[in-house]
């Protein structure tokens, strides 16, 4: 199961906010740069890169940074936050971005999604956020009241080769993953799906990795990280990559 280290940004600096609450943020470093080149050192195969500007105002703002962090890695980076039309889509890719996420459009435009799968293929990454089983959108401050794992089977059916599933009340919280609604959602699903929100520990990594057999192949990991609970090495090895 790989493990992805997360990059968020927010004003051109590497960030982590509790539960996406924009004025609950810690700042981590001024430098995203030297942030990603560090990950790549300790073995990171896959930068999972947010521009939270971009989620919250529906536009990309920190396209700058972003394109210096993809020419300064050898690694991959897939990028979420504020992409909403073809346009930027487009745009992402030609700052140098492996893959695009698409969060808010997959809820509000799913026909677009479809379109995109159709043209990039696994380029096109679906991030599913949601509140006790309810998909959020828009920096995760609008409700849908449509179910997560309907999304994704939605998502599934229009050619989307992979899932991520954020559990927001436990993003950033250190609490732990939701182990029942990372299972339940695996369960439902053909395709890979990559895990996110509240990893705090090696154990948590390894609750994580018990569902590989279920389809869950990667884990993004971002406050455990910065807050050095673990090194990204060691998850790296006790996620057997």
């Amino acid at each position: 199961m790989q493990v992805i280290p997360a990059i968020d940004l927010q004003g051109g600096k590497c960030v982590r906010l509790l539960r996406g609450e924009r004025n609950k943020q810690t700042v981590y470093s001024l430098n995203p740069v030297e942030v990603a080149l560090s990950w790549q050192s300790q073995g990171a195969r896959l930068l999972h890169v947010v521009d939270l500007d971009g989620a919250f105002e529906g536009i990309p703002l920190n396209s700058s940074v972003i394109a210096q962090i993809a020419s300064a890695v050898d690694i991959p980076v897939q990028l979420g936050g504020g992409i909403r039309d073809k346009f930027t889509v487009e745009n992402a890719f030609k700052l140098g971005v492996e893959k695009v996420i698409l969060g808010t459009v997959a809820a509000e435009k799913p026909e677009l999604v479809k379109e995109l799968t159709a043209l990039y293929g696994e380029k096109i990454v679906v991030g599913i956020d949601a509140r006790e089983g309810i998909v959020a959108v828009r920096g995760w401050v609008k409700g849908t009241g449509k179910r997560a794992v309907e999304l994704a089977l939605e998502m599934q059916q229009y050619g989307v080769k992979e899932i991520i599933y954020t559990d927001i009340f436990r993003d950033g919280t250190l609490e732990g993953p939701n182990i029942e609604a990372l299972s339940f959602m695996a369960r439902s699903l053909e395709i890979p799906l990559i895990a996110a929100g509240g990893i705090s520990s090696l154990r948590d990594l390894h609750d994580v990795k018990e569902l590989e057999p279920l389809g869950v192949t990667g884990v993004i990991v971002g406050q455990a990280l910065y807050s050095g609970r673990f090194t990204l090495r060691d998850a790296i090895t006790e996620c057997g990559e």
